[in-house]
Order: structure tokens, then C-alpha cells, then sequence
């Protein structure tokens, strides 16, 4: 786990959908709310470019963050974040607030590594499948990893890759086996090419194409 990363932060007192519209108006600013523990919600504004800056690290969605607001430092995860529908521009974000001392559940981004060199592609020809590219865990927030690694090196054609194969850090709990093993999921799998007529009906099913015969007396 790396230092915390730092958003600063101005308390928003003007609130209300016309004032967010203003506020996004001016480009600089962005709206955004914390809440979340013994505290009341607090709606606050962030410079636009740098939770944009921020956001290009993969690991801003999956660590504890120390919001500066105005001077107060406030442990907060990354529960949402809004983006432009058509432009590159974010919208709204929303921080939780973390107790250190209480445990709180974030995904975390799975990192595919070997892929090139795995036994299966390489030398069997096969292709790799991701089935999910994060995973829910459980920690305290000081335990909480910014991504877990899944090595892909020596799997073989027909090779699947589990939940429970994973290598999770100490103290930290996988959400969904902790419901039991009929909840351990497939992660990555090691499947064989498809063949050219696979692809081909692939492709026949997706234009809706049918081999049903015109009808006899030409209407439509």
C-alpha cells in the first residue's frame, strides 16, 4: 500500500442542482459530497483538473484517500464518480468517510500478469478470458491493497482460475467466499482459438441473418 493520495477540498455552502450547474459552468470546480461515519454529509468542491489528474491512477478508485478540507484531513474511499456523457469532463464525485479502526469493503482491480508468456497461449495456441477484472474485499483500511495480481504464467489450455486461487494479502478477505464455495467464482480461463466457422456463425447471429424460405406468393 502506497502513501495516501491527496484531494484538496473547499466546503460548498451554495447547493441544489442549479447551483452544480454553475459551479461545473465555471470549469475549475467540480461538486462533490462526503459522508458517511459519525458525521454529517458535507457537500464540498474539488478542482476539476486535479481529481481529473487523480482519476488517471488506477488506484485512486481503490485506496484511502485524505480529503483536505480547508485544513481538516478526512480518511475517504472513492464511492462514484460521475463523467460528461459527451465530453471528457467529470461531473460529481462522492467520498465516503473510513475509521480506520473499522473495517470496510472496496473492489479492487485484478492486474493480469504473463499473459504473453503463458504456457497455454504460447506454446498451446490458446487465448485468454477474463471472466472479472476486480474483486470485493474486506480489510481494515490501513490493509486495503490497491490491486491484486493474477499470474497467468504456467496455466494450460482448459486451465480456469478461481477466487480461491487467488493470492490475497494477509488480513484481507475476499467478499464473495466469505459467503461459502458455491460462490467461488471463475476469474481467468485458458480456452482454445475459435475456428473460422465459430466465428463465422458468431457473426451470422449478430446481423439477425435466418435460412427461413421466402414466402411462396412474394408478400412481405
Amino acid at each position: 500500500m502506497s502513501d495516501n493520495i491527496v484531494i484538496n477540498a473547499k466546503v460548498r455552502n451554495d447547493t441544489g442542482k442549479g447551483a452544480s450547474r454553475r459551479l461545473r459552468r465555471n470549469e475549475e470546480m467540480m461538486p462533490a459530497v462526503i459522508y458517511g461515519g459519525k458525521d454529517e454529509p458535507q457537500s464540498i468542491m474539488v478542482l476539476h483538473r486535479e481529481m481529473a489528474k487523480a482519476v488517471e491512477n488506477e488506484a485512486v478508485f481503490s485506496s484511502v484517500l485524505d480529503i483536505n478540507i480547508e485544513g481538516n484531513v478526512v480518511l475517504a474511499i472513492l464511492k462514484d464518480l460521475q463523467r460528461h456523457p459527451a465530453r471528457p469532463s467529470l461531473i460529481h464525485a462522492d467520498f465516503m468517510r473510513v475509521d480506520r479502526s473499522k473495517k470496510l469493503q472496496v473492489h479492487v482491480p485484478l492486474h493480469f500478469i504473463n499473459e504473453e508468456q503463458c504456457h497455454g497461449v504460447k506454446i498451446e495456441g490458446g487465448r485468454i478470458q477474463h471472466n472479472i477484472v476486480e474483486v470485493e474485499v474486506s480489510c481494515l483500511p490501513d490493509d486495503l491493497p490497491e490491486y491484486i495480481e493474477v499470474d497467468m504464467l504456467d496455466m494450460k489450455l482448459g486451465d480456469i482460475i478461481h477466487l480461491s486461487d487467488l493470492v490475497i494479502p494477509e488480513n484481507v478477505e475476499s467478499v464473495a467466499l466469505s459467503y461459502g464455495e458455491d460462490h467461488d467464482l471463475p476469474v481467468a480461463s485458458v480456452a482454445a482459438q475459435k475456428s473460422i466457422e465459430e466465428v463465422e456463425e458468431e457473426d451470422t447471429g449478430e446481423t439477425g441473418e435466418t435460412d427461413e424460405p421466402e414466402s411462396e406468393d412474394g408478400e412481405d
